[in-house]
């Protein structure tokens, strides 16, 4: 099969493209009985990450790590879960979660949008709550036109970015198309000042067209608070 005339690019407005994104994995863990171990591994390692703590698991901790190579997950970020203190831990991988960072075309500044942004988002201390979640759309949704398309995201959207502006909640949106192990589409990060206003924005979407007409599944559902996070570069 000829692939000529392919493009893989993010595009953003006005015709702009990048060929970069940013992968970022979640993986969690039970079994831990001291932290400081852990954090002091993160801290002498050259991986950018977020340690969390599992709200619903008390010796449950999550490793959120993030990285524009892939390639990264299998040396520099295996190295360090692979080795003491993370070592003597229990993988939980029903609530692995690996995806890519997208753009929708709309993007003004597509390299931030694709590249900054989420590491703001997630390694922000004034932001410590955490829900991660997968989610798998029905396929009736990818035969809908391209109008009908927009206007159902447009509803999520428009209700996503009101909880933002009121600082309430902020979003990663990860695709992982052919990337995850249950065959979800997108992994979403809801990260904020308090834990409620997070729940509140999963309930009210709950009635947008998206969530109620074409999401086949949704979850398993981690909620962590930070324990430690990378310094972000400047």
């Amino acid at each position: 099969m000829s692939t000529q005339g392919v493009d893989a690019s993010e595009r953003g407005a006005n015709g702009r493209t990048v060929d970069r994104r940013l992968f970022m994995q979640l993986l969690a863990y039970t079994g831990c009985l001291e932290v400081k171990p852990l954090v002091g591994a993160l801290e002498t390692a050259r991986v950018e990450a977020v340690l969390y703590a599992d709200v619903t698991d008390p010796m449950g901790i999550a490793v959120l790590a993030f990285a524009e190579d892939p390639s990264l997950f299998l040396s520099s970020v295996r190295d360090l879960l692979a080795a003491e203190p993370f070592a003597r831990l229990r993988a939980r991988p029903e609530l692995t979660m690996f995806g890519r960072t997208y753009s929708s075309g709309f993007e003004a500044d597509l390299e931030d949008w694709l590249l900054h942004r989420p590491r703001r988002t997630v390694l922000d201390p004034s932001w410590p709550w955490a829900i991660w979640y997968p989610l798998r759309r029905v396929g009736g949704f990818a035969r809908l036109t391209p109008e009908e398309q927009s206007a159902v995201l447009r509803e999520h959207a428009t209700l996503g970015r009101a909880y933002g502006e009121a600082d309430l909640a902020h979003d990663i949106r990860l695709a992982c198309h052919g990337l995850d192990t249950h065959d979800n589409d997108f992994v979403i990060g809801l990260v904020g000042r308090d834990l409620h206003p997070l729940s509140h924005l999963v309930q009210a979407m709950r009635k947008t067209a998206q969530t109620a007409q074409y999401l086949q599944s949704l979850g398993p559902f981690f909620v962590g608070h930070v324990l430690w996070q990378s310094k972000l570069a400047r």
